[in-house]
């Protein structure tokens, strides 16, 4: 497929009122994706719009809602929702498409769209190039006629709806009473559903990260700074402590002692506890080439396989689906359990993780640490010109670190599909030779750079 203009890894993203991420462009992809998701026939057909609290969300929705409605799209906005909320409600409302305005973990000055089929699944990448497509063709044609226009209103139960579908996934039979739980909301769309779900399921709930005003998403807090829920688990004594992300699509957790959880760790726990109750669909996990070798150890001392993905938990997702796995995910906190959801949702994979420490009686720092993770070491190389992964000194760098690892580590060498990096990593047991590869590599790396 050719280079796309607009969409990147994970939906349109970019700096706020600079391109892609403007009023006009929003604008052509409400006008592109509504005419495409017309499936035909008298009915009126539905796009349900969920956003963060970022600024410019005041500015990207409008424009979206313009868009949509002039091709004859009915939209009902939910205002400030978890990403993986929207890919619900797109499903159980019967909705033909679900966008959600968001920039996830990055700061207040970038925003993004992010669109999910009425199956609640993101859309593919042949869907979003079509979609492309059509932004750049004939938007004039296929309008509405005036008695056409699509009809707009805001539902304000979306919340509470979501509210009770996380509820659901906490066994009947378990109470979170006595438990007293930090939340941090990282100042974003999560941050009244998260607290009330946790408080109507019986936690003492102390909340962090409670109060956005536009410009404080994700800013000192949430789970890519999970230094303020540390100092609050500590703080309060509380028995764990849960960060999301400004969507809400990621999950990292501290225990009592202040301890940060990765997804690896949170994936083992869960796989763990649905393979004794018979729950784990698939023989196993899917995660990501950046999971540690440890959770393929712990998984396979078990019985049960770690499939890898590429990075990105849309990769994830589609081998979930093919395979019928249903636990997946990323280091990064990024948790799919399908029984549930269809994408990753930070506040069910936390309940069930709190599901586990109502079982086990044991404190979080027991159970935190499933398997001793396997020494890794990252290094990210910039590069200005020419593609150094494609020269002779690189790929001889990359061979020799293989043989020297034999069978007793993993590396993996790969340019960022974001910005000019390569991406170097390495882990084995021996961490003086992890960090010697690794070295290694980038100084092929650098040189080859150099000489481009």
């Amino acid at each position: 497929m050719g280079e796309r203009t607009y969409f990147g890894t994970d939906g349109i993203r970019g700096q706020a009122n600079q391109f892609p991420m403007t009023a006009e462009v929003a604008l052509r992809v409400g006008m592109a994706a509504g005419k495409l998701f017309r499936s035909g026939g008298d009915r009126r057909h539905l796009v349900v719009i969920g956003k963060d609290t970022r600024l410019s969300g005041y500015m990207i929705e409008p424009a979206l809602v313009a868009g949509l409605t002039s091709v004859g799209m009915d939209v009902r906005l939910f205002g400030p929702l978890p990403t993986p909320a929207v890919a619900m409600m797109t499903r159980s409302m019967r909705a033909d498409l679900g966008v959600m305005i968001s920039a996830s973990h990055n700061s207040f000055s970038d925003n993004g769209i992010k669109l999910f089929g009425p199956d609640g699944y993101k859309l593919s990448d042949e869907m979003e190039a079509r979609i492309e497509a059509h932004m750049d063709e004939g938007l004039q044609e296929g309008l509405a006629g005036p008695k056409e226009l699509g009809r707009v209103a805001r539902m304000d139960e979306a919340q509470a709806r979501y509210v009770e579908i996380v509820k659901a996934t906490l066994p009947r039979t378990l109470s979170l009473a006595g438990l007293r739980v930090v939340v941090d909301c990282a100042n974003g769309a999560a941050y009244k559903v998260a607290p009330t779900a946790l408080y109507e399921l019986g936690a003492e709930v102390i909340e962090v990260g409670v109060s956005p005003n536009g410009f404080n998403i994700n800013e000192e807090c949430g789970s890519t700074h999970p230094s303020s829920l540390v100092k609050a688990v500590r703080e309060y004594r509380a028995d764990i402590g849960l960060a999301l992300d400004g969507d809400a699509d990621r999950l990292v957790i501290c225990d009592e002692k202040g301890q940060l959880v990765d997804g690896d760790q949170i994936m083992a726990l869960i796989a763990k506890s649905w393979a004794a109750q018979g729950k784990l669909a698939g023989g196993g996990v899917v995660a990501t080439v950046m999971s540690n070798l440890g959770l393929e150890r712990f998984l396979a001392d078990r019985g049960l396989s770690l499939e890898r993905t590429p990075v990105g938990d849309r990769s994830v997702m589609v081998r979930m689906r093919e395979g019928r796995f249903n636990v997946g995910g990323e280091p990064s906190g990024h948790i799919i359990l399908s029984d549930y959801s269809t994408t990753g949702d930070g506040l069910i994979a936390a309940l069930q993780v709190l599901a586990e420490l109502v079982r086990s009686d044991a404190p979080m720092s027991a159970l935190a640490r499933q398997f001793e993770p396997v020494p890794q070491k990252l290094e990210n190389v910039r590069f200005s010109g020419g593609r150094p992964l494609e020269t002779e000194m690189v790929k001889t760098a990359i061979a020799n670190a293989q043989a020297k690892l034999n069978g007793s580590g993993r590396l993996l060498v790969r340019a960022s599909g974001t910005e000019p990096l390569i991406r170097i990593m390495a882990e084995g047991d021996d961490e003086k030779l992890i960090g010697q590869l690794v070295r290694e590599i980038a100084g092929a790396v650098k040189t080859a750079a150099a000489a481009a």
